[in-house]
């Protein structure tokens, strides 16, 4: 990956963060996800064989576009939260943004 691209999609997911629009950890993941409020699922490449797919699975079911493109300490650095292996954007704007940076990986 590209060391400004990925800077720079770190930037954007803690803005997140700091603007309300990110949820962390599974319990609160899943609900946002059933909740229909996801528009971005991201798991850690990291995290567990059972809760990626159990994430993939969730995603695929209710339409939301899933990554896995960092590891449980570079997203816990950049979002101030402690061991987080999953995370979801709750904002349409900033979930675009995201795909459109990520794919251009």
């Amino acid at each position: 990956m590209n060391e400004m691209t990925k800077k720079r999609l770190l930037s954007m997911i803690a803005l997140a963060r700091k603007a309300g629009k990110l949820v962390a950890g599974e319990e609160t993941c899943e609900k946002t996800i059933r909740g229909g409020t996801a528009h971005l699922v991201h798991v850690t490449n990291d995290a567990s064989a059972n809760t990626q797919k159990k994430f993939r699975n969730k995603s695929n079911y209710y339409d939301v576009p899933i990554y896995s493109l960092f590891s449980k300490e570079e997203i816990s650095r950049h979002i101030g939260l402690h061991n987080r292996a999953t995370f979801v954007i709750t904002d349409e704007n900033f979930a675009r943004k995201i795909i459109e940076i990520a794919e251009r990986l």
